[in-house]
């Protein structure tokens, strides 16, 4: 079966874009026709300001979630960064494969870095360099598939870059992966500001709409969102992006189709009611199972211990191959037996 790998970062709830953008597909398609894998990825959590608390406390939560939106782990791998060691392993090793020019054109480092220069500061050297992580999380597995939004896709190529260029190296060693964007609302946008993504680590909560947001909460916000001069409904994301994106969640939520609804409404406020409801509709059962994992919170944590558990059995032999190819000595035994990185002592 195609492997796929995707991760959430707890660094914020989780918004209405997560779960549009990439969860549901996760436990719609993804788990059932592929060998997939799905990681909360608390050491990117790591690259900014953080509280160590909350980053717990996060990292849980976003577990929780992926299982209420449907994660079944009888089908897929659910499971922490930081519990399997292989990540951090062969994160060093990549960046002795990637170049600094490289970490420096990424589009989020460049913009979080020119901010902390207006403001007379300096970002965490992990900023620059987790994009390698990044890929250490995807080569690790023998990825096939990465389902990332758009934001998301140069990490995909810089990995494709570097596993390509270290098995030219040093002999075929990594599978290259390749981006599969989703194909409805891979970027819901925030309904402030329409032409500003819908992020989890936003602090412009009136235009986020987070899964464990009250019914109540959610019609609020959603008939508050910001639309666009002019009185008709129209779908046009470029001179229009409010209502865009209100016709794009709409869409997501029923099934159907951004431009055909647009000629269903007649005013903003009857098309921000069906999306208002629409939303409603789709969090409820995320919002009632969460309830039921949060009564049970050892099954939660025995899912994360098993997942941790399948995910270093499928890892580590990637792991060790690669540090067998770059160079690095194998480890000895008690008995002074050296170890491949098959298990076997010679």
């Amino acid at each position: 079966m195609t492997r796929v790998f995707s991760g959430i970062k707890p660094t914020g709830h989780l918004t209405l874009g997560n779960y549009l953008g990439a969860m549901r597909r996760w436990a719609a398609v993804d788990q059932h026709e592929s060998d997939a894998l799905f990681c909360i990825v608390d050491l990117h959590a790591l690259t900014v300001d953080h509280d160590p608390a909350r980053v717990r406390r996060l990292s849980r939560q976003a577990a929780t979630l992926l299982l209420a939106s449907g994660l079944d782990p009888r089908l897929c791998t659910v499971f922490v960064q930081s519990h399997v060691d292989e990540h951090a392993r062969l994160s060093y090793l990549l960046e002795c494969v990637a170049t600094d020019g490289e970490m420096r054109r990424m589009i989020q480092y460049k913009e979080k870095a020119a901010r902390e220069r207006v403001r007379g500061g300096s970002v965490r050297l992990s900023l620059l360099t987790y994009p390698v992580l990044m890929a250490a999380d995807i080569l690790a597995y023998g990825t096939d598939q990465v389902p990332v939004g758009d934001d998301q896709t140069q990490h995909v190529e810089l990995a494709r870059d570097i596993a390509v260029r270290f098995n030219q190296r040093y002999g075929h060693t990594f599978v290259v992966p390749r981006a599969t964007p989703p194909q409805v609302a891979a970027r819901v946008m925030n309904l402030q500001d329409p032409t500003s993504k819908m992020g989890k680590s936003d602090d412009s909560g009136p235009g986020i709409v987070y899964l464990l947001d009250e019914p109540d909460v959610v019609r609020k916000k959603i008939m508050r969102a910001v639309t666009d001069s002019g009185r008709d409904v129209v779908y046009d994301a470029e001179a229009r992006p409010g209502v865009a994106n209100l016709l794009e969640i709409l869409a997501a939520c029923t099934g159907g189709n951004p431009s055909g609804l647009s000629g269903v409404y007649e005013t903003y406020g009857a098309l921000k009611r069906d999306t208002a409801d629409a939303v409603v509709e789709a969090l409820r059962p995320v919002q009632e199972r969460h309830r039921e994992l949060c009564a049970d919170p050892g099954y939660v944590e025995g899912v994360l211990r098993d997942g941790a558990e399948r995910a270093r059995a499928m890892a580590r032999p990637t792991v060790d191959a690669a540090y067998r190819a770059i160079g690095l000595l194998p480890a000895a035994t008690a008995d002074g037996a050296a170890v491949t990185d098959i298990g076997v002592t010679v």
